[in-house]
């Protein structure tokens, strides 16, 4: 059963005085998250360059004149290369991006179902973002044993049209829908520092906090602004920003893995102190998320090592099938 909030409540959750919003958000997170535990994950873009859609923050859309390189889809073994380093790394996740607007039944999405195995076997977690899937689509991943389905809506609804006028909000959902439906866990979150208002923040919470069940994984991403994109000027999200983000997540969506994404070069380790200790309990490590740059690995193992972090193991809390 969701834990029904309305946007008044969680508006009046975000403007908790921070240090109260921090202690609030940690209770929570002690209660239902085992405290210091944070996922590994490793995100590469199979897939670069191209896309149709016009996402104003992202550099691989073919509109954009962007230094973003266009590369087709990359073969299995490679892909199986990247999933072994990620792993030695310490990622119990692997994520596959492919800048498609929507998966198509062709050679390319059969080679992506075995990327999918081939990663799967290695024990690991297996995530896919490639755009709008059908249902079928989504049961074909199942099969092939994809973990999650990433799809974020990435900002409020009222705001949507602002971002992205190639796809529609709904769309968004119908495409988590067909995920749910098929059985995989939901992967979807959001961006801030997009010229959007407070309100388009807690819209957004909002929206995840009403699909039912709520997703399992729920990334906050902080802008990178690339040059060549409409967003190029956008000023960098500030630590506090994050942090309150992260913290009124963890309130609103309990159970959901709360995932500290893009934007993190930018942040101090103090700074993701902060985000850990109000919930955050995912990270995307390696040098690249997708395109934008990302703290190595070894950066990372050392930030683990001075909090006394601890890598979460894979397949922990898969929840029954759900059919919505």
């Amino acid at each position: 059963m969701n834990q029904e909030l309305t946007k008044e409540q969680i508006l009046e959750i975000y403007n908790t005085p921070l240090l109260e919003l921090i202690t609030k958000a940690a209770e929570v997170h002690k209660k239902h998250h085992k405290t210091g535990e944070v996922q590994i994950s490793s995100l590469i873009s199979v897939k670069t360059g191209g896309c149709p859609e016009d996402c104003a923050y992202c550099p691989q859309a073919a509109r954009y004149n962007t230094e973003v390189k266009v590369h087709k889809l990359m073969g299995v073994e490679e892909v199986s290369v990247c999933a072994d380093n990620a792993k030695k790394g310490g990622a119990s996740r692997m994520c596959l991006g492919a800048a498609w607007r929507e998966v198509r039944d062709n050679k390319d999405f059969e080679k992506v179902l075995d990327m999918v195995k081939t990663i799967n076997a290695k024990g690991m977690e297996v995530c896919a973002t490639l755009g709008m899937v059908t249902e079928d689509q989504a049961r074909k991943l199942a099969e092939a044993g994809l973990y999650a389905y990433n799809h974020n809506i990435d900002t409020s609804e009222e705001n949507y049209e602002n971002i992205i006028s190639t796809r529609t909000f709904e769309d968004r959902i119908g495409t988590l829908k067909n995920v749910r439906k098929a059985g995989l866990t939901v992967c979807s979150g959001g961006i801030i520092g997009m010229g959007e208002s407070v309100a388009d923040r807690i819209g957004m919470l909002y929206t995840l906090s009403l699909l039912n069940p709520q997703p399992e994984s729920v990334p906050i991403n902080a802008l990178v602004p690339v040059d060549g994109t409409p967003l190029e000027n956008q000023k960098p999200v500030p630590v506090w920003d994050m942090v309150r983000m992260i913290a009124t997540a963890r309130i609103v969506l309990p159970n959901s893995a709360v995932r500290l994404s893009a934007g993190r070069l930018e942040m101090s380790m103090e700074g993701q102190a902060l985000c850990f200790l109000a919930g955050a309990n995912s990270i995307f490590a390696g040098d690249k998320l997708l395109t934008t740059p990302n703290p190595a690995y070894n950066q990372d193992m050392e930030m683990f090592s001075i909090l006394g972090l601890t890598p979460k193991k894979a397949f922990n809390g898969k929840p029954e099938v759900q059919n919505a």
